[in-house]
């Protein structure tokens, strides 16, 4: 408990009126008697009429009262939107029929526009994406245990096979019978190279590129793709595929230039979002966790965009290398922080030549 004065590191919360630093302190106002949180709305105090508590408890045994605008004796709007965002989350689990936008909004008391943007700013999704990754993972659980595919469909939420195969390619990446057999009868043709960061493994399926992976053994790179698809027909490259692997290694040298080769990106709608806005990085530029967070309206969602970086599996087509801590710090990479760092010089000189 302290005399507030504008050198004390508390002030600039409540100037700010910051919402991160609601629950860490309360301040109280001498001049009129009331405790309030860092983000209250009401006019700012004069700093010498300002006294800081570490608990609202505190403050209601110095005898000041609580502030009828920003409620600090009450759940902070952040905790009630979290609250009501999880049981959200859980209806939508526990549905048989996804409810709808206004069903879920009603049921937290708020209107639909409002449910909808904060939902997808805390959870990074909208809730028909949510649902639509909820059921997707259903589907591959119930895909490896039902009795038939048409078993599976029911179980994981459809209400009809006509939904699902609209949506099965998109889920699974191919169809359900052959993701159910572990990936059988799907073609991949791969190889395995070398380029100035190492080993490289290319693979396409049949809609395009589908795994650059990046690494110092080039059987431990091959292991990587026969454990993602233990029963897919891996193919080894021919002359034409060849072709196709030196202008992936190519790219790797001089990312500026593009890839011009289509990809077989395979993720969830999260993580979707969070590689476009990867891919809308240029070369020679980075952006912070946060910022990507920011960019795909998911300003809490930070830790989910470093997950998603992690599951990348497109190496510098999807560049995850530009992907950077807040003060700068080059913090993990999938495949080496000495990697990251030379795409990211290489990319810099490529943009700014001497």
């Amino acid at each position: 408990m302290t005399t507030a004065t504008i050198n004390d590191p508390r002030w600039p919360a409540i100037v700010a009126r910051d919402r991160a630093a609601d629950g860490r302190f309360f301040y109280a106002v001498r001049t009129t008697g009331i405790y309030c949180r860092p983000s209250c709305p009401s006019r700012r105090a004069r700093p010498g009429n300002v006294r800081f508590f570490d608990t609202r408890e505190a403050a209601e045994r110095a005898g000041f009262r609580a502030c009828r605008r920003c409620r600090p004796d009450a759940a902070s709007p952040a905790a009630i939107q979290a609250a009501w965002v999880a049981a959200a989350c859980r209806q939508i689990e526990a549905a048989n029929e996804v409810p709808t936008l206004a069903t879920l909004a009603a049921r937290a008391n708020v209107s639909p526009y409002h449910f909808h943007r904060t939902f997808r700013a805390i959870t990074g999704v909208t809730p028909k994406q949510y649902a639509a990754a909820r059921r997707g993972e259903r589907l591959r659980s119930e895909l490896s245990r039902a009795g038939s595919v048409t078993d599976a469909i029911y179980g994981a939420g459809y209400n009809s096979n006509g939904r699902f195969y609209e949506e099965a390619d998109a889920v699974l990446g191919m169809t359900a019978s052959a993701y159910r057999a572990g990936g059988a009868h799907t073609a991949m043709r791969f190889a395995v190279g070398q380029c100035s960061l190492g080993a490289i493994l290319v693979a396409a399926s049949a809609r395009g590129i589908c795994a650059i992976l990046l690494g110092d053994d080039p059987q431990a790179l091959t292991r990587q793709l026969q454990d993602q698809f233990p029963k897919a027909e891996l193919i080894g490259g021919d002359a034409d595929f060849e072709r196709v692997v030196a202008r992936v290694v190519g790219f790797v040298e001089s990312p500026g230039q593009g890839l011009g080769l289509p990809l077989d990106v395979r993720g969830t709608a999260f993580q979707r979002r969070v590689w476009q806005a990867l891919r809308a990085i240029p070369a020679g530029e980075t952006a912070s966790y946060r910022e990507i967070a920011e960019r795909i309206g998911a300003p809490k969602a930070v830790r989910a965009v470093g997950q998603a970086c992690g599951a990348n599996h497109l190496a510098v087509a999807i560049p995850c290398h530009r992907v950077v801590r807040t003060d700068g710090d080059l913090s993990g990479y999938r495949w080496g922080i000495e990697r990251k760092r030379t795409l990211l010089a290489r990319e810099a000189d490529s943009a700014h030549p001497a």
